[in-house]
């Protein structure tokens, strides 16, 4: 079945497709470009489930693809620089195209009933800019090589910008889309940075298909290619480096710490948008990179530790603010930060799989999540305040059990989906912490700290939202909603169930059942691909020094049952204080705390001031510098030029006589100075 593999690029052409078809004839179409792009959406789900089916059932050499589609330069001996457009499958883009595909496709079905208000306006453009969307990330999950991962994670973060501010007319949603876009841009320089020197480190090979992603470990580890340094470091300490160069790109992309202040601000865009963007397209790009790019930072235990605190504390600093939002949006855009913190947290902890997981489990419930807010939004007449809110439950069934599935879910309840996943995280983070890394048992204590909070922000904003008595009129008598609203959160509901039984380690350890399913998908290298898990464990314990304690099935039934523990703490206080027929708002008694979180640590406060209070004095002082001193040497000299040059034209009349008179001057004077100082003749 491997001829399934040709039709990859309509994967992502297929939604480039529906771009055009609702961009230019949208607004002639019956649902303005919304069929096209399900459509578009729904033979990429299909295509992409086929692939991950034939990478599942294949071994050896028929596990992965890697072929160039395009190739814009090819290198010869004279100019050995390659660049080639190419297609890479392996097990982690065959996931990952699933991902994207089937939340885009709900997203897509979703937004007939959510975007469908009387009045609205530009709804082709709407779904053009779902369809470049989906286009662009699918295309930056198969890219083959770091330069068209870079051009597609830019692509991305253009599409984010023009979604998130959709509605141009309204005072919010254009600031919050240009902050969006200047703050992630912040990080990508860094990332374009660390592109140059990757090409700088690993020459052609860095652009080029053949050997791309997967072989920049290899080259680097068995020497098959030469390797640049520079600046005088030694191999380890020059991939720490550019490791971190790169890590700019993600940090801004994945909105961890300190770049994560555009996230609650793109809320402003459509439900639907958000839904995307935080399950499985723009925020989601960040960490599959370093996922994609793992054999690399394995190579560096430097930048492994830098992204296990930064995942760690973004992870438990977020969760501290979620805890006081009252729109409910806002929590789901704390919780997305949060739990974006835990990848990276897994991913600097030696947990590879354990991030791939939770970012596969995470798009489901967070989807689901976000999709049941925008549920609750068409029946509360798009008020999202959820202190308005409250006696839904009954109102809404569908909407509520679905949206407890994946509360459940992110809160790590067992046997919810995010219960596995999440739990997966912070053992891995465990054993290589006790390994010998106390930057690790750093990020696991940060991490097992956040998920108190998770557990107590999650169900203070469903009892806030479904139960008690109705607050408002709205709430009386809510809109209801649509099959194509239903329909997405049955299926997401479902799975956020589910999914965890993809890799369901304590279960595995306990029974000896094969029921490792993902662990084992993700070890199914292809012929020559360094992207299995049995090398990244080689790598990190040789390379980067993560020894793995062995704590037997007891240790990691306590660890599972200590995240457990303290996640229905947190879901207890919730339900203490919250699940009551006329709650109250008890974070008022934190006082200067509350306010502290309510203005989120003045992180915006603080970015605003380092851009308007400190560089902007800096870039004066710069500009007066250089127009002052540089420029005014300059134009000094130039003066002087222009002034002598000024005095030599009045001379030159172009008159005979004038110029007759000239010489005869000239010749007196010059008689006359050789007599007074007597060297005549």
């Amino acid at each position: 079945m491997t001829w399934i593999y040709d039709l990859v690029p309509a994967i992502a052409l297929l939604p480039l497709v529906s771009f055009v078809v609702a961009l230019f004839a949208g607004k002639y179409l019956p649902k303005k470009g919304a069929l096209a792009g399900i459509a578009a959406t729904g033979g990429s789900l299909v295509l992409s489930l086929l692939v991950a089916l034939t990478v599942a059932t294949s071994d050896g050499a028929d596990t992965g693809y890697n072929e160039t589609l395009y190739t814009f330069l090819e290198g010869s001996s004279s100019a050995p620089f390659s660049l080639e457009l190419g297609v890479l499958i392996d097990p982690l883009s065959a996931l990952m195209l699933v991902v994207v595909s089937l939340i885009s496709f709900l997203v897509h079905v979703f937004s007939l009933g959510y975007m469908n208000d009387e009045g609205e306006t530009g709804l082709p453009r709407y779904y053009a800019g779902l369809g470049l969307f989906s286009f662009s990330m699918l295309a930056f999950v198969f890219a083959s090589n770091i330069l068209m991962a870079f051009m597609f994670f830019e692509l991305v973060g253009l599409c984010s910008y023009l979604l998130i501010g959709f509605w141009f007319r309204e005072a919010g949603p254009p600031s919050a889309a240009k902050k969006a876009f200047l703050v992630t841009r912040f990080g990508d320089y860094f990332f374009l940075v660390g592109v140059v020197a990757i090409f700088a480190t690993f020459g052609t090979g860095a652009f080029a298909g053949s050997e791309s992603f997967p072989h920049l470990a290899e080259q680097a580890l068995h020497g098959e290619h030469s390797v640049n340094t520079f600046l005088g470091l030694g191999e380890q300490a020059w991939f720490t480096v550019v490791g971190l160069l790169v890590l700019g790109g993600v940090i801004g992309k994945s909105a961890q710490f300190p770049l994560h202040t555009w996230l609650p601000d793109a809320m402003e865009g459509p439900t639907p948008v958000s839904a995307l963007i935080h399950a499985a397209t723009m925020v989601a790009a960040g960490v599959f990179l370093v996922a994609r790019m793992y054999g690399f930072y394995a190579l560096s235990p430097t930048a492994l530790g830098v992204i296990a605190f930064i995942g760690g504390f973004t992870a438990l600093f977020a969760a501290t603010m979620g805890v006081v939002k009252q729109e409910l949006k806002q929590v789901l855009a704390y919780s997305t930060i949060s739990q974006y913190g835990y990848m990276m947290l897994a991913l600097g902890g030696g947990g590879y799989v354990a991030a791939v997981f939770h970012l596969t489990t995470h798009a489901v419930f967070k989807a689901l999540l976000f999709l049941g807010a925008g549920s609750v939004i068409i029946a509360m007449h798009h008020n999202e305040n959820m202190w308005d809110m409250g006696g839904l439950k009954e109102k809404m069934p569908v909407t509520y059990w679905t949206f407890l599935a994946g509360s459940l879910a992110l809160a790590g309840i067992f046997p919810f989906a995010g219960f596995w996943s999440k739990d997966e995280v912070l053992y891995e983070t465990l054993i290589h912490g006790l390994g010998e890394s106390p930057l690790l048992l750093g990020g696991y204590a940060m991490g097992l700290l956040a998920v108190v909070f998770t557990g107590f922000y999650t169900f203070r904003m469903v009892f806030l939202t479904f139960h008690g008595e109705p607050r408002t009129d709205v709430a009386e008598d809510p809109e209801p909603v649509r099959w194509n609203v239903k329909g997405p959160l049955v299926v997401l509901g479902v799975l956020a169930t589910v999914l965890g039984a993809i890799n369901m380690v304590p279960i595995k350890k306990l029974t000896d059942a094969d029921i490792d399913f993902l662990h084992q998908f993700l070890d199914e290298a292809p012929s020559g691909f360094l992207t299995s898990v049995h090398h990244y464990a080689e790598l990190l314990e040789v390379e980067a020094g993560y020894g793995a304690a062995d704590i037997g099935t007891t240790g990691l039934l306590a660890s599972a049952a200590l995240s457990l523990g303290l996640a229905l703490a947190g879901a207890g206080l919730a339900y203490r204080l919250y699940n009551v027929p006329e709650p109250v708002e008890h974070t008022d008694k934190l006082g200067r705390v509350k306010t502290l979180l309510m203005h989120n640590y003045y992180q915006d406060e603080y970015q605003v001031w380092l851009a308007t209070g400190l560089t902007v004095p800096v870039a004066k002082a710069a500009d007066t510098f250089d127009q002052g001193i540089i420029d005014g040497v300059v134009n000094g000299i130039s003066s002087v030029s222009r002034f002598a040059g000024r005095g030599v034209r009045r001379i030159q009349t172009g008159v005979v006589r004038n110029y007759a008179a000239l010489l005869t001057l000239a010749l007196v004077l010059l008689v006359a100075f050789f007599g007074v100082t007597g060297g005549w003749f």
